[in-house]
Formats: structure tokens, sequence, C-alpha cells
């Protein structure tokens, strides 16, 4: 445990960032999921479910949630998902 004032609130803001950015990896793969079922299953709605997949991905991409590489091939799987 740190002695240092300012270390101390490092510890408490890396504990908060580190739950807020678990939340929104764990919501992005769930509407990445969710996506490949709608593709799966080739639902009515599948264009749009996909299509906002990849937003989700390009706004993990902006807030350094993944890779840059990553986020693109996961855009490109997705990509291939709504073609097919």
């Amino acid at each position: 445990m740190p002695n240092i004032k300012s270390a101390k609130k490092r510890v408490k803001v890396n504990k908060t960032k580190a739950a807020a950015n678990k939340a929104r990896k764990s919501n992005l793969k769930t509407v990445i999921k969710k996506a490949e079922i709608a593709a799966a299953n080739n639902a009515a709605d599948k264009e749009t479910v996909i299509k906002y997949a990849i937003k989700r991905v390009d706004q993990a991409c902006a807030k350094n949630l993944l890779h840059k590489n990553n986020a693109a091939r996961k855009k490109s799987h997705l990509a291939k998902l709504l073609n097919a």
C-alpha cells in the first residue's frame, strides 16, 4: 500500500478506471456476440445490429480499449458477416 498521498489517489483512480474499462469491454463483447448470432440466424434486423457492433468497435478503439489492428480485424469480420 502506498504511503504518499498522490500514490494513494492513483490507486483509487486506477481502480475506478479499470472497472469502467472492464464494463466497456464486456459490453463490446456482448454486442459483437449479438451481431454474430443475428448473422447466423439471418435475423431481420441483422444489418442494423452489425452496423451498431462496428460502431462500438470504433468507439472502443478510440478509447484505447482495443489496439487499432485488433479493431480493424473485428470490423473486417463483422463486415464479412454483413455481406455474406
